[in-house]
C-alpha cells in the first residue's frame, strides 16, 4: 500500500532511522541484542511506521524531504520514549515534526501528492455494481434493520451489567502459596510519584541475606520503610483468581424471576576506606538503618568498580552481573543495598524478614528484573500488583494478556489439591501459548467492592500502608449491600478511588531480555480469573422436567472436561474417568426417536408461548441469601437457575 502510494522510502527510512538509534543506545550502554531487537518488534511500531508517517498528505513532498522527515520523527520518538521515558512517543513525536513540513517543503521542494488519478477499469465496474445496488436500497428495511441492531446492542449492554452481580459463593483462591520461587512486589503509582514494596520470599541463614535494586533517583532516610507481609498477604488473597460454585435447581420446582442487581460502582556493614572507594568509582551517598535492615544508597562510575565493591564488602552477586550494573550506571541510576543488621533484628523480635519499602518520585514507571536473571537457576515466577488512580495498568514492552476466564469445569475441582494442580497447569500453558513472553492479567478491579470475594478489600488504613499516599486514615464505609448484591461482601471498608491490577509473569533472561516499564490506562472495567463449578441437581424428582434435565447433564459434563483438558493440556480420558463419566446419559435411559420428536415440539411451543425451558439452567437469577453452614460459618446459598 505505502509502495503505491508512492510513500515507501518514508517508512523504511524512518524504521531504519528508529532501528539505528535503539542498536547504538544498546551498544552504548552494554545491552544484548536481544533488548533492542524487542522494541523492534513492537506491533505498534509497525503500525506506526506503514499507516501513520507514510500519510500522503501530511509528508514533504521531495524524497530526500521525506527521509529528512522520518529521520526527525525517529530521533524525537527515541529521546521522548528513551531519555524522558514517555508512552506513546511515537505519536508525540509525529505531532511535534508535523508542522515543519511546509519549511522542509520550502527547503527541498517537490511535486505536491495528488489523489486524483485515472481510475482503473475494474474500479469503475465495481462502483457501477455499487451504483445498482443503491436504486435497490429501500429505506423503510434500513430502518427497521438499525432499530433492531439498536435494540439488540441495548439488549446485549444490559446483559453485560446483569452479569456482573456473580450469585453462588467463592470456594478457593489461587494465591502466590501456589507457586514455588515467587516473588511480590507492590507498585503504588500516581503521576510521576512511585511507592514500591518489595516481600522477601528469602530462606536461609540471615546473614546470608543481601540485596542490590536499581533505583531512579537518591533515596532518603523518610523514603525508605519496612512494611508489613500481612498487608501483601492480604491484597494477594483479595485479588486471587477464584473457584466459585453454584447448583442447579430443582426442576420440578416453579421459578420466580428477579431482577439481577447492578454493583454500585545487617549486622554492621563493613565498609572499605574512602580513598579505596575513591579508586573504585564508588560514592556512598547515604546510610540507614531501617528495621532490621542496613542501608546504603551507592552511585558509581564503572561496572567493574562497583562490583568489586560489592564483592569487598562480603555481597553474593552472580557471575555476568557486570553487564547489567554497567547499562544501569549509564542510565544515571543509583543502587539501593540492604542487608540484614542482626542485633535490630533480635531487638524486634521478628522471626522473619519484613518487606522493604522505598519511594521515589521519577517518569520511569519499570521494575527492575534483570538482575534476577542473570545466573538464575530456570524460570521464576513474579507477581505485581499495583495500587493506582486511573484504571488498569499494563506493560508497554511486553504483551499483557489476559487469563481465561468464566469457564464451567468439572465438580471434582472443588477439592484445593486438584484445584491448584489444575491452575498451574492452566497458567504453565497459558505461558508456552505466548511463547514465554506474555505478562498475565489475573486481577483488575475497583478497590471498593468485590464479586465474588475471596477476601475482603483492603481498608484505607491498609492502603496508606502500602503507600497509597491520596487515601486519608479513616476507612470509608462500603456501599450499602443492596446497592453492591448479595455476594459483593466488602466489610473492610475500602477507600474510594483505588484501582488494583495483578500482573503475573514467569520470566528468565532469553525470553524477558528488558526490565518490566509500565503504563497506567484510563481502563476502570473490571476483569477476574474466575473459574466456575455448577455443581448438579441430585433429586429424585420424576417430573417431566426432572427427566430432560438429567439428559442435558451428559453433554454438560462432556463440556465441561474437554475445556478442562484444552486449558491445562491433561489427557481427556483422564478428565473423563476423575468426572466418573461412561458417556451414557443418567440411569442408561437412552431417548427414543419419537421422545426426540415430542422434546422438539414441546421446545418450540414453549418459545411460540413465552415460557422458559428449565432444563437450560445457564443463567442465574439474584435469589439468593445468606445462611449459616453445617461448620457455622457465613456462606451464600445458590441461586435458582432459570
Amino acid at each position: 500500500m505505502v509502495h503505491r502510494a508512492a510513500r515507501s522510502d518514508v517508512t523504511y527510512a524512518f524504521l531504519g532511522f528508529y532501528a539505528l538509534l535503539v542498536i547504538g543506545l544498546a551498544v552504548w550502554l552494554g545491552d544484548p541484542l536481544a533488548i533492542p531487537l524487542h522494541h523492534l518488534q513492537s506491533g505498534a511500531l509497525l503500525l506506526f511506521a506503514f499507516f501513520m508517517i507514510s500519510d500522503p498528505k501530511t509528508t514533504p513532498d521531495s524524497r530526500a524531504g521525506r527521509v529528512l522527515f522520518a529521520g526527525l520523527v525517529a530521533l524525537g520518538a527515541a529521546l521522548v520514549q528513551l531519555g524522558l521515558f514517555r508512552p506513546n512517543a511515537l505519536l508525540w513525536s509525529l505531532v511535534a515534526v508535523a508542522p515543519l513540513t511546509p519549511l522542509i517543503n520550502r527547503m527541498l521542494p517537490g511535486t505536491r501528492y495528488d489523489w486524483h488519478r485515472p481510475v482503473a477499469r475494474a474500479s469503475v465496474t465495481l462502483l457501477q455494481k455499487g451504483l445498482t445496488a443503491m436504486t435497490l436500497f429501500d429505506p423503510a428495511s434500513a430502518r427497521r434493520a438499525a432499530r433492531v441492531a439498536l435494540l439488540s446492542i441495548v439488549s446485549w449492554m444490559c446483559a453485560a451489567q446483569t452479569a456482573l452481580a456473580f450469585c453462588g459463593f467463592y470456594v478457593t483462591k489461587a494465591d502466590t502459596t501456589l507457586f514455588n520461587r515467587a516473588s511480590k512486589v507492590v507498585l503504588v503509582r500516581d503521576g510521576d510519584r512511585t511507592v514500591v514494596t518489595m516481600a522477601n520470599d528469602f530462606q536461609g541463614d540471615p546473614t546470608e541475606f543481601a540485596v542490590v535494586i536499581p533505583v531512579p533517583t537518591l533515596l532518603t532516610r523518610d523514603k525508605i520503610h519496612v512494611g508489613d507481609q500481612a498487608v501483601i498477604d492480604h491484597l494477594d488473597a483479595y485479588t486471587a483468581p477464584r473457584l466459585v460454585e453454584y447448583f442447579d435447581h430443582d426442576p420440578c420446582r416453579p421459578i420466580f424471576l428477579e431482577n439481577a442487581a447492578t454493583p454500585a460502582v545487617p549486622r554492621s556493614m563493613q565498609r572499605a576506606s574512602a580513598t579505596r572507594d575513591a579508586a573504585l568509582g564508588v560514592t556512598i551517598e547515604a546510610t540507614y538503618t531501617v528495621g532490621e535492615y542496613d542501608i546504603v544508597i551507592l552511585s558509581a562510575e564503572q561496572s567493574g568498580g562497583l562490583e568489586t565493591w560489592l564483592r569487598g564488602n562480603d555481597y553474593r552477586i552472580p557471575t555476568g552481573a557486570r553487564e547489567v550494573l554497567g547499562s544501569y550506571i549509564k542510565q544515571g541510576m543509583r543502587f539501593f543495598v540492604a542487608q540484614v543488621n542482626l542485633e535490630e533484628r533480635a531487638a524486634l523480635g521478628y522471626a522473619y524478614l519484613r518487606p522493604l519499602q522505598i519511594a521515589c518520585e521519577s517518569p520511569k514507571f519499570m521494575l527492575p528484573i534483570r538482575l534476577g536473571t542473570v545466573n538464575a537457576d530456570g524460570q521464576q515466577d513474579l507477581f505485581v500488583f499495583t495500587l493506582t488512580r486511573k484504571g488498569r495498568v499494563e506493560t508497554r514492552n511486553y504483551r499483557t494478556v489476559k487469563l481465561p476466564t468464566g469457564m464451567e469445569l468439572p465438580g471434582f475441582l472443588k477439592d484445593r489439591d486438584e484445584f491448584a494442580d489444575f491452575y498451574q497447569a492452566m497458567f504453565t500453558r497459558q505461558v508456552d501459548e505466548a511463547n514465554r513472553r506474555g505478562v498475565f492479567l489475573e486481577y483488575a478491579w475497583d478497590m471498593t467492592w468485590c464479586d465474588p470475594c475471596a477476601a475482603d478489600p483492603l481498608s484505607s488504613t491498609e492502603l496508606r500502608e502500602l503507600g497509597v499516599f491520596w487515601v486519608n486514615g479513616r476507612s470509608v464505609s462500603p456501599a450499602p449491600r443492596e446497592a453492591r448484591g448479595a455476594s459483593n461482601l466488602s466489610r473492610g471498608g475500602a477507600a474510594p478511588d483505588v484501582f488494583v491490577t495483578r500482573l503475573h509473569l514467569r520470566y528468565d533472561a532469553e525470553h524477558f531480555p528488558d526490565d518490566l516499564r509500565f503504563q497506567e490506562t484510563a481502563d476502570r472495567s473490571n476483569f477476574q480469573g474466575r473459574y466456575v463449578l455448577r455443581q448438579p441437581w441430585e433429586g429424585a424428582g420424576s417430573c417431566a422436567e426432572a427427566a430432560r434435565y438429567r439428559h442435558t447433564l451428559v453433554a454438560r459434563h462432556e463440556r465441561e472436561a474437554q475445556t478442562l483438558a484444552s486449558l491445562t493440556g491433561w489427557d481427556l480420558q483422564t478428565v473423563r474417568a476423575k468426572m466418573a463419566l461412561d458417556g451414557a446419559p443418567p440411569d442408561g435411559d437412552q431417548p427414543s426417536w419419537w421422545q426426540v420428536i415430542a422434546r422438539r415440539a414441546w421446545s418450540m411451543n414453549g418459545r411460540s408461548s413465552g415460557t422458559v425451558p428449565t432444563a437450560s439452567a445457564s443463567v442465574f437469577s439474584s435469589r439468593c441469601h445468606l445462611g449459616r453452614s453445617s461448620r457455622g460459618q457465613n456462606r451464600i446459598t445458590p441461586c435458582a437457575s432459570v
